[in-house]
């Protein structure tokens, strides 16, 4: 987030959130947005036009939620809290692979065309995973706001609760990179782990370590499973 709000609650009393009903990068349709002091004067016009919100990484206290706001404008994100009560719904990135409401020149633009692509793949290394678009593509599909432009990226969420290996990541990134030259845009996949969100391009990569990214804020792992395997063991 280029702006944050601060945190209207005391510091101490925040903490990761561990609230099933909501995940980064989920949707959320707000019955308001509260207003903190220094907010950009885009928001209220941005929250009037589609008032969606989406989940962003920190930590909170009890009956928030962190979120972030999108403008009309590349630079116009706004990182702010949403008090848990005015949540009416919750829509996650899975859901919207079904999505398909939209209209035939939008559905065109390059970064839709390569969702649609990788969802036809009859044999994609997807197929076995829980996963589904974000960024401008999973706000248009959710919102019904155009958000998406030509030069678009696709951004994706792959859920990997479980150990994966390095040698499936390589094939799956190589499969991403065929797509994405085919359409002439870049497709950037995070992988969802324990550890929190890890570049699925780099952990392919072969580093020692990778960048996690959680509530507390990203940090070097070397590997996104470690806890998994750790609470196995006991």
């Amino acid at each position: 987030m280029r702006v944050c709000a601060v945190a209207p609650f005391a510091l101490d009393d925040a903490a990761a959130s561990d609230d099933p009903r909501w995940q980064a990068h989920d949707i959320l349709r707000l019955h308001r947005l509260e207003a903190f002091d220094d907010e950009p004067a885009w928001v209220r016009d941005a929250f009037a036009r589609a008032p969606f919100v989406v989940v962003r990484r920190a930590q909170v206290a009890p009956g928030f939620v962190a979120v972030g706001v999108r403008g009309a404008a590349r630079n116009e994100r706004y990182g702010t809290w949403a008090r848990s009560d005015d949540i009416e719904a919750v829509v996650k990135p899975e859901a919207l692979l079904s999505a398909s409401t939209l209209t035939a020149d939008r559905r065109a633009l390059p970064a839709l065309v390569a969702l649609d692509a990788l969802r036809r793949e009859s044999r994609s290394v997807l197929d076995t995973f829980t996963w589904g678009p974000t960024g401008s593509v999973g706000f248009e599909l959710a919102t019904f706001t155009s958000t998406v432009t030509l030069t678009s990226d696709l951004d994706l969420l792959i859920r990997m609760p479980n150990h994966f290996p390095r040698d499936e990541a390589r094939r799956l990134q190589a499969l991403l990179d065929t797509h994405a030259m085919h359409a002439g845009i870049r497709i950037d996949a995070q992988l969802e782990t324990p550890a929190g969100g890890v570049a699925l391009v780099e952990y392919a990569s072969d580093k020692a370590r990778v960048m996690a990214r959680d509530a507390s804020g990203p940090r070097l792992v070397t590997d996104p499973w470690a806890c998994v395997h750790a609470h196995a063991n006991r």
